[in-house]
């Protein structure tokens, strides 16, 4: 086949569709090694025993994330319960206290876990845990009388962008290769 009995316009649409999944596929290469960074950080982090202020921002809770950290819960606002598993991997109900902190500002702690999806009596006080994605405190020891929830584990979160560059660069391949099919059939016929 010679190049000139190529198809113009469909040539240059695949052509531009597989150079754009193949940057895609570099792409999350390079994320791939950010995440691997990220990742160490955190485990690093988690390693960390010293403690931070709590974080009040985006900012400060990226910073912040499998570290110890402490808060004074001066009020209750709202406590709500959610599917969670305990520090021996038993499924259940996490308990969650969303708490105003000294100065206005608001945060919220996991309590603890148990079995029953009753939310447990909390009246607020002294905070101290471990910080999660999302800015919560998971209690560390656990509070209102609950057992250990797991805690947060960086291990937890995904990092599959190898997996993903590669269905880039397999999209790409299979593009090539229904494209030449295509104007392989067209020619027989």
């Amino acid at each position: 086949m010679k190049i000139r009995e190529l198809p113009v316009i469909a040539t240059i649409i695949v052509l531009a569709a597989v150079a754009i999944m193949i940057a895609l596929g570099f792409w999350q290469l390079g994320r791939l090694n950010e995440k691997e960074a990220q990742l160490a950080f955190y485990a690093n982090a988690q390693n960390d025993q010293s403690e931070v202020g709590y974080p009040l921002d985006e900012k400060s809770i990226e910073a912040a994330l499998y570290r110890r950290s402490r808060f004074d819960c001066t009020q209750v606002a709202a406590i709500r319960s959610v599917a969670g598993t305990s520090a021996t991997g038993r499924a259940g109900w996490a308990h969650k206290a969303e708490c105003i902190l000294p100065g206005g500002a608001s945060g919220e702690v996991a309590l603890g876990w148990s079995r029953d999806p009753q939310a447990p009596e909390y009246i607020g006080g002294e905070v101290a845990g471990i910080v999660a994605p999302g800015g919560r405190i998971v209690a560390d020891p656990p509070l209102a009388g609950l057992d250990p929830l797991a805690k947060p584990d960086p291990a937890d979160i995904p990092n599959n962008h190898l997996a993903y560059a590669g269905q880039w660069f397999f999209f790409a391949l299979t593009a090539l290769v229904i494209f030449f099919l295509a104007v392989r059939r067209r020619k027989q016929s």
